[in-house]
């Protein structure tokens, strides 16, 4: 029995359907197609760039039970800060999330688009897929994506997956092209995602319990709100801290705001103590 939505259309995927039969729906589509997108590049003044918010800092640990995923709340538009509460970390599915760095809107627009790429295959199928096949289909997105990077609307995921089959969380990170690249135990993405890397090296160990993974995943983001102007640090006058989410066994667990608050509390004192 053929679906009446989907005639003579075997693929299983929602973006391959948008792709076959509605590709001006997809971010890469229409005015905005490859040949137009290189054109337009092509006669921008050097050093131009558009003009919109950017998503910066985000990071993923592996420890014992999975992986803690993370992102700072802030986003900029040049010297400026556009926007202080941004979510920056999506629940894709029951086993997945992603955290985005790059061109705001786009980002977000990807994050969604995975979300129902992976509901619709789930739907089609009747099983969910893969760790594997879900990091390869975002590595696909993130192609489709190219000729908006030429615009300079990047968008760069960090996505982090627990593989049931493995019994283990994984992270995968990209490239513009869509290359996928495995981490085995942590990364971080975006403008601060340097100096969070380093705070990263010097403390993580395999394996660590579930409250160590969270206090190096808070300590790597103040440090890098530290040192770099575009990631935001925890605004305890506005109450607005990073967005933490752990990729477990038992599912995609929200850390609340008030448990990353008094990490960070306790994270302050302890460093003033040292300093004293």
């Amino acid at each position: 029995m053929k679906l009446p939505y989907f005639p003579e259309f075997e693929s299983p995927s929602f973006f391959d359907f948008l792709a076959a039969h509605h590709p001006n729906l997809l971010p890469a589509a229409g005015k905005h197609s490859f040949a137009s997108q290189v054109q337009a590049a092509a006669h921008q003044p050097p050093g131009a760039s558009l003009a919109v918010p950017q998503a910066t800092t985000v990071l993923a640990i592996k420890y014992r039970e999975g992986v803690v995923i993370a992102g700072d709340r802030r986003a900029t538009e040049g010297f400026q800060v556009a926007d202080r509460r941004i979510e920056k970390v999506f629940k894709i599915d029951e086993w997945s999330a992603m955290a985005i760095a790059g061109a705001a809107g786009p980002c977000i627009e990807m994050a969604k688009l995975f979300q129902t790429e992976l509901e619709h295959y789930e739907k089609l199928e009747g099983m969910s897929l893969s760790c594997e096949g879900k990091a390869n289909k975002l590595a696909q997105m993130i192609k489709a994506n190219l000729p908006l990077a030429f615009q300079g609307l990047i968008v760069i995921p960090l996505f982090a997956g627990y593989d049931t089959k493995r019994n283990e969380g994984r992270i995968f990170k990209y490239d513009l092209a869509g290359g996928r690249y495995e981490e085995s135990d942590y990364h971080a993405i975006g403008s601060g995602g340097k100096d969070a890397r380093n705070t990263m090296r010097e403390h993580f160990r395999r394996l660590m319990a579930e409250g160590e993974a969270l206090e190096l995943a808070l300590a790597a983001l103040y440090n890098a709100a530290d040192d770099d102007v575009g990631t935001g640090g925890p605004d305890f006058v506005r109450g607005i801290y990073p967005t933490v989410k752990l990729v477990t066994a038992q599912g995609i667990i929200d850390v609340p705001d008030e448990q990353v608050r008094s990490v960070y509390e306790g994270l302050i004192s302890a460093r003033r103590t040292r300093e004293a």
